[in-house]
């Protein structure tokens, strides 16, 4: 850290500050009365700034305790996390191979299936350090650190500030440690692949004035192929006919490159608007065990010449990780603390898919006339394609994360009262390297198949007599795989050398804040303490993302994107008071309020004000009722605002108005743009062979400098019953709505047209473009903008139960979360039907999660069971299509089929046993009865028919604990 920096550091801790989580011990020796020793007991739980004694606060939080992480297979912190039953469908998810940009590679947390960047992540109460797009990295954090982890089921803007609008997610580090203890972990799929292995080690101590704690980890994922799953090793898992891609390994070309439709007069055919119209391809592929030269070598192309992309492709991404944490604690004097934490985390993320499938048309690189590999002879330019099978695209992403935090902290005492302070500064710094190889260099590609000859050595040369390309290697786009031709083909290395330029990408992230907090109590009522507390932190994000030179000019088929550079700050204030209006009364034991403001002032959009309100009654010593009501905001990120534009092409591409697949092919709004027999074409500019495909030309995205941020309204009910006649069990039961309004809404291809076509929103047509002649579209920009809604509410249910019997500790848990609606509006216009996203990809109804655990002496036994209800997605065929007369409002009433696949259980058990050595031994199994779900086509959170969360099969592990 910059010397300036940490004196400024060491000058803002003079500041008047907020809560301690654990009192000085110096001064709990000072402490000598009951009444002050029941201050000082006091602790800080996630959602409110104020210490109190009772841990259950008028809003939900989870916590997950260490003693539940050791307790089940799950290593890391976000496995751990994405578990939970209020947690959405996983944010780039490892089966999206085909992901691209800065955040590839880390794992984020989605509370409530809202979106990662509405979770707002913090370690020990302070912020995770973000990415441009503003998704923060759980797995930075190594597991062995961990103490528990509190999860704030609740808006929380006016604690916290932005992106607190689904809850809040605080991981609390192990501090005070004495002692040291060692890991080791090791596990793999039923099927031997995708070993997972795990070192770590802990170590610490502590004396009458501080404590050190140092924590290190080494953490290894290998990947898991699509060849090797049933579900992945197809596009479409049961119907291996709609899986191939017309751009094959072999090469292919079009005989009627250049020629056009003629009437019978031999006047040429022309379009309405005055145009002629080419010949349909008539496509040609080399026989692939003879010669790659020559008419007699070529044949039609069949299935046998296409390529099956998922042959080369990740299903489940491979990923290194090194970690480092220490926390440290010294007592300067009796009254101040100074605590620090640092620390360090370097991954590496790998990923593989086919090689681009290269279409010259696309490009615009006919093979020339006078090329020697030339298939015509007729002196014709030819389109072709083909598909670098021996060169696949590969992406190693490095992210390197620095964490500092320093702060001063303490107590004082005015009367009989006890203030407690605290004031520090946090730095995050998240530096990232992208290697990319596989992609084509497009002015390359076209010399390489431009004019070019053999010279009196026997070279084929690019360029014509007397004219020759210095540097250029000439290419046969048919020769290669399957061929037996070396020469000139992607198997020789000069071609491959010439073609192919690797590409490096950079990024990097900072967060500075500085801060400062005080809290106690402002006056005695009758029913207790008035508390408080009051603060003031500034933040300032800054960042960018710079993509390689070679793919910001659009010469490299890597998808083209532009530099996202930007900054912002922003000052901001809280105030919370916690009000006891009533206490040991019948029928009122307790009742008390929580309001809370937050005033933040941004350098981007201006300023926000949030607030906070909530209640607790106890009417008796066993019941809690409780209730929050709560403003939230999220500012747009530095991405958002000033991010690059980017061209993808979009897979899974539906366009409604084909007339085979289409949901209204054929409908009077279709016919407006589109001929009643159009049909939407695939890779190779054909028309597809199924009801989905990948585009041929790309699609662009973007960001939007005149965002605004958006802001929500968030709601709890909830019971929280422990009947003293029944000692070990506890009941809740939490109602919760958030609605969340200027939505910052990603458009997708499939939802613009949908809009269009399906839904008649007219504004919605103008964000793209069709062909004239084909009527694909080819031209579609959609990005951010501030419009609609989106809205969810659902119930959350937990019941925990632990009893002794004779044979042992036997223990309970069952989570739950029912989802009663989750539906976004993406346009502000009154007439436009809410889209209903629960059931479908990835928003389940109802997740429910039981485990059981046992324990006698130094045996234990833990059982859980993971619980996913059914999904629906539009009928891809029809001998999957159990739902064929559905219709809903985001449909307009039409009918669409839908298919409806069942509900999932994976369970989970682990044995383990404490040895006399001080160690602890423990073998175990997640989806130990090996179940799978039934195929996803329309791909949830992954690039496969399969959703992107569960379970690839059965995983074995064995872990291995020891103590010192």
């Amino acid at each position: 850290m910059k010397t300036s920096l940490l004196r400024d550091a060491i000058r803002t801790s003079l500041l008047a500050g907020a809560t301690l989580a654990v009192s000085l011990p110096a001064l709990a020796q000072d402490a000598t009365d009951a009444a002050a020793a029941t201050t000082l007991d006091r602790i800080e739980v996630t959602g409110s700034r104020i210490r109190q004694v009772d841990m259950e606060t008028a809003q939900p939080v989870l916590t997950i305790s260490r003693q539940d992480i050791e307790g089940q297979g799950f290593r890391t912190v976000s496995d751990i996390l994405q578990n939970m039953t209020a947690a959405g469908s996983p944010a780039i998810s490892r089966s999206e191979s085909l992901a691209s940009g800065e955040a590839v590679g880390g794992q984020y947390i989605d509370l409530r299936n809202l979106g990662a960047n509405r979770t707002l992540v913090l370690v020990n109460g302070k912020r995770l350090g973000v990415t441009t797009g503003g998704l923060q990295d759980v797995s930075s954090i190594p597991s062995v650190m961990v103490d528990r982890i509190e999860i704030l089921k609740d808006g929380a803007s006016s604690i916290y500030g932005s992106d607190a609008m689904a809850g809040v997610v605080n991981i609390i580090t192990r501090k005070n440690f004495d002692g040291a203890e060692a890991n080791a972990y090791y596990g793999q799929f039923g099927d031997g692949d995708g070993a997972k292995e795990s070192y770590d080690f802990i170590m610490g101590m502590s004396g009458d004035r501080g404590s050190i704690t140092l924590a290190a980890e080494y953490h290894k994922e290998d990947g898991v192929w699509a060849r090797d799953r049933w579900f992945s090793r197809d596009s479409y898992p049961g119907f291996p006919e709609y899986s191939l891609s017309p751009v094959g390994q072999w090469g292919n070309y079009n005989a009627n490159s250049g020629l056009i439709q003629r009437n019978p007069d031999g006047s040429p055919v022309l379009n309405a608007d005055g145009n002629t119209i080419p010949l349909p391809a008539d496509w040609y592929a080399p026989n692939r065990d003879g010669n790659a030269l020559g008419s007699d070598a070529f044949h039609p192309q069949t299935s046998d010449d296409m390529s099956n992309a998922a042959q080369q492709m990740h299903v489940l991404t491979p990923l290194e990780r090194r970690s480092l944490y220490v926390n440290g604690q010294y007592d300067l004097t009796e009254n101040i603390r100074f605590s620090t934490d640092m620390g360090y985390n370097n991954r590496v993320s790998n990923s593989q898919i086919a090689g681009y499938p290269v279409q010259s048309t696309a490009l615009g690189a006919p093979m020339s006339a006078d090329s020697y590999f030339n298939p015509l002879g007729d002196g014709r330019a030819v389109d072709w394609r083909r598909r670098g099978w021996e060169n696949p695209r590969t992406t190693e992403s490095e992210l390197t994360t620095w964490r500092f935090t320093a702060g001063l902290d303490g107590a004082f005492q005015v009367g009989d009262r006890y203030f407690d302070w605290d004031a520090g500064y946090l730095y995050n710094k998240n530096e990232l390297t992208k290697i990319s190889n596989g992609n084509f260099y497009i002015p390359n590609v076209r010399n390489a198949v431009g004019p070019s000859f053999m010279d009196d050595a026997g070279n084929v040369v690019c360029g014509v007599p007397g004219a020759v390309i210095s540097g250029c290697t000439p290419w046969n786009p048919f020769a290669g795989f399957g061929t037996g031709e070396v020469a000139n083909s992607l198997d020789d290395e000069a071609v491959r050398a010439y073609l192919f330029k690797q590409e490096h990408a950079m990024g990097e992230t900072e967060t500075t804040s500085y801060f400062a907090n005080l809290a106690g109590s402002i006056m005695t009522l009758p029913a207790g303490d008035l508390g408080f507390a009051v603060g003031y932190e500034y933040r300032k994000e800054q960042g960018g993302y710079t993509p390689d030179a070679i793919s910001q000019s659009g010469d490299s088929t890597n998808l083209a994107a532009g530099p996202t550079y930007g900054e912002y700050d922003v000052d901001e204030f809280y105030l919370e008071l916690n009000v006891p209006v009533l206490a040991d009364m019948a029928f009122a034991r307790e009742l008390s309020f929580n309001v809370a403001s937050r005033y933040s002032d941004f350098s981007t959009f201006g300023d926000t004000t949030n607030n906070k309100f909530g209640v607790k009654w106890r009417p008796i010593d066993d019941l809690l009722v409780r209730g929050t009501w709560a403003e939230g905001f999220r500012a747009p990120t530095i991405s958002d605002l000033y991010g690059g534009g980017s061209q993808t092409f979009t897979t899974g591409f539906r366009d409604p108005c084909d007339s085979e697949y289409g949901t209204v092919g054929g409908s009077q709004r279709c016919l407006q743009d589109v001929a009643a027999n159009y049909r939407q074409q695939q890779q190779g500019f054909i028309p597809t062979d199924g009801p989905a495909a990948q585009t041929p030309v790309p699609f662009t995205s973007g960001s939007n400098p005149l965002l605004s941020p958006e802001t929500s309204e968030s709601k709890t009910i909830g019971l929280v019953y422990s009947p003293s006649w029944v000692e070990g069990l506890s009941l809740t039961l939490d109602w919760w709505n958030i609605t969340i309004e200027n939505t910052l809404v990603s458009d997708s291809p499939n939802q613009m047209l949908s809009d269009c076509y399906v839904a008649l929103i007219e504004s919605r047509c103008s964000g793209f473009s069709r062909d004239p002649v084909s009527g694909i579209v080819n031209d579609l920009t959609y990005g951010l903008r501030n419009a609609g809604y989106q809205e969810t509410e659902g119930f959350d249910f937990d019941m925990s139960y632990r009893v002794q019997t004779g044979y042992g500790n036997i223990g309970a848990t069952w989570q739950n979360t029912y989802v009663s609606k989750n539906n976004l509006k993406t346009t502000n216009e009154a007439t436009t039907p809410e889209s209903v996203y629960v059931s479908f990809g990835g928003n389940f109804r109802l997740r429910s999660n039981l485990n059981l655990n046992w324990d006698n002496g130094p045996f234990s036994a833990n059982w859980g069971m993971r619980y996913y209800s059914s999904m629906k997605e539009e009928c891809y065929f029809d001998s999957l299509c159990n739902v064929p007369g559905y219709a809903a409002p985001d449909t307009q009433g039409q009918n669409v089929p839908m298919n409806e696949t069942g509900s999932n259980t994976f369970h989970d058990v682990q044995f383990a046993v404490k040895t006399p050595w001080n160690a602890t031994v423990a073998v175990g199994a997640n989806n130990v009865f090996n179940h799978y779900a039934a195929p996803a086509f329309d791909q949830p959170n992954s690039n496969f028919a399969y959703y992107g969360g569960f379970d690839l099969g059965r995983f074995v592990f064995m872990k291995y604990q020891q103590r010192f």
